[in-house]
């Protein structure tokens, strides 16, 4: 008798033999990628909107796609897809903080940041959003996540914490009280990470930042908690 394990790996090669974007899972391709999928097919764009409209590949924007996660078997990915609609990009601000699960408000818009012009892509997977910063700025504080088996770039905490308050209007950080009500109350931020946060980080950042002020300031409460 087949165990379940047996039964779940034959069923995965199946998936793989009958569908033709097993190979590219859930990462974002674009007509070249899709040619080599369907070499006997000299029409490539007709042949993506044939599929576009049988539900099979989904458009990101003009000539990049995905696969649909019932012709992959594997659930899209909206982290890796901000990488590729608009870059070099990362995810990071709100989009970011939710996902390091500190701050407790969903985000439905995915947040990035560029060294290219501020955009927005609305997509039948989501909206993106982009801001522009400087090219000294952009690479702090920027690492890569594996998540089943693909990568992709996003902010680590401290980086996503500085960009929410370089691109927040509003917020002016000058003393460490204004630090705290802006953490507890605004963005009701998990105050005990604070302790693992890397100081480098934030320092490097606030050198190339366009609200260096605010980011000492925050380093300057941090540094209190921490009795430094």
């Amino acid at each position: 008798m087949f165990s379940v394990r047996i039964i779940a790996i034959f069923a995965a090669l199946i998936f793989k033999i009958m569908s033709p974007f097993a190979n590219i899972g859930n990462v974002p391709f674009d007509l070249d990628v899709l040619a080599s999928v369907f070499p006997e097919i000299k029409h490539i764009v007709e042949k993506s909107r044939r599929l576009e409209a049988d539900g099979k590949i989904i458009r990101l924007k003009r000539g990049l796609y995905v696969a649909s996660s019932e012709e992959t078997g594997k659930a899209l990915n909206r982290n890796l897809i901000a990488n590729h609609v608009y870059g070099p990009s990362y995810v990071s601000l709100q989009t970011a903080l939710r996902y390091y699960g500190l701050i407790p408000e969903r985000v439905h818009l995915i947040q990035s940041l560029t060294t290219k012009h501020t955009r927005r892509f609305e997509t039948p997977v989501g909206n993106f959003n982009y801001e522009n910063c400087n090219k000294e700025y952009f690479p702090i504080g920027v690492i890569p996540e594996t998540e089943d088996g693909i990568t992709y770039l996003i902010a680590t905490p401290e980086k996503a914490l500085c960009d929410l308050i370089n691109y927040s209007k509003g917020v002016n950080l000058r003393f460490m009280k204004d630090v705290a009500l802006y953490l507890e109350e605004d963005i009701r931020f998990d105050m005990d990470a604070l302790s693992r946060f890397d100081l480098d980080i934030l320092e490097n950042c606030a050198v190339h930042s366009r609200k260096s002020q605010n980011i000492n300031t925050l380093i300057k409460y941090i540094k209190h908690e921490r009795h430094l």
